[in-house]
């Protein structure tokens, strides 16, 4: 009996965790127009706020004085999973792109004023501010854009509602996008859930993104998978690449 028969007949009258789940694939996630976007060098990495503010130690709201609230522990498993997996694979995925001339994306939590008063309520709010030209607003040297990637500046959660990035993607006839970055419970969530409303094919790559709890990452794969995106690990993503860009 496996796991799905378990979860369906462990009580009487109950129901699968997400009775849904295989409509959903069969009619978002596992569609033929995922590969034919990826052949036709329509799918775009889409790499969500790494940048000092929000991933860096030391900096931002990780400074001393912001982080008084956040428990060591989450502090440290923030950190561990995004310096010793994350980075390393938003890298790898980032040169395998490159590779085969496919787009990639950077957005970043920049304001267009010293002062910030252009940002959303709820950055001001929450007091998030990455001036133009500060530290807060340099993407991590790791992975930062190289010259001519398109960078993407946003002031609230959700890229696709705060953001011309829908106009620049239909521009660039991108109609798929592998998604890295952080936090994954937040803005990468919220621009897998907006861009699958508008139509695109998304990929979550889910050792591709942070965020400060495994309960929270957990809840956030299990959430996004197979209903707003695909969820795939970088080397899985890679393989894709390899059998259907390079053939």
């Amino acid at each position: 009996m496996n796991d799905q028969t378990k979860q369906q007949s462990g009580n009487p009258g109950s129901t699968p965790v997400d009775p849904l789940r295989d409509t959903y694939r069969r009619s978002i996630t596992h569609v033929p127009g995922v590969q034919r976007s990826l052949e036709h060098h329509n799918t775009a990495l889409l790499c969500i706020d790494m940048q000092y503010l929000d991933a860096a130690r030391g900096h931002g709201i990780f400074a001393r004085d912001e982080t008084a609230n956040i428990p060591p522990q989450a502090h440290d498993y923030y950190f561990d999973r995004l310096e010793n997996t994350v980075l390393p694979n938003v890298a790898r995925l980032q040169a395998a792109f490159r590779a085969r001339e496919l787009e990639v994306i950077h957005t970043r939590i920049q304001s267009l004023t010293q002062d910030g008063r252009d940002r959303s309520p709820g950055h001001k709010r929450l007091g998030l501010h990455a001036p133009p030209g500060s530290r807060d607003a340099e993407f991590l040297e790791a992975v930062a854009p190289l010259e001519n990637e398109i960078v993407i500046n946003k002031t609230a959660s959700g890229v696709f509602n705060s953001t011309n990035i829908e106009y620049v993607l239909r521009n660039l006839q991108i109609n798929g996008l592998f998604v890295v970055g952080v936090y994954s419970n937040e803005c990468v969530s919220t621009a897998i859930r907006d861009a699958c409303d508008l139509g695109f094919y998304v990929t979550l790559i889910s050792d591709g993104c942070a965020t400060v709890t495994p309960e929270l990452q957990h809840a956030t794969i299990t959430t996004m998978k197979d209903r707003y995106a695909r969820v795939f690990t970088t080397d899985e993503a890679i393989a894709e690449l390899q059998a259907v860009v390079d053939t």
